[in-house]
């Protein structure tokens, strides 16, 4: 029972992955617009976004190994 919880765990994690990827893609370039417009407060958010995105991909890429 309990490789069968691991296997869905890691399927889980490899789904999440690329979406995680994505994710963060799309917060890169709501950074570069509040960049290019230079609105400081959605640069702080999408700062703030990346940083909890990053650190979630992290674990994941820490459980597939």
């Amino acid at each position: 029972m309990k490789q069968v919880i691991q296997e869905v765990k890691r399927i889980d994690v490899g789904k999440r992955i690329p979406a995680l990827k994505l994710e963060i893609d799309y917060e890169l370039m709501t950074l570069h617009d509040a960049m290019i417009q230079e609105d400081i407060d959605q640069m702080n958010e999408a700062k703030r976004i990346l940083e909890l995105l990053r650190e979630e991909l992290v674990q994941l890429k820490g459980h597939t190994h």
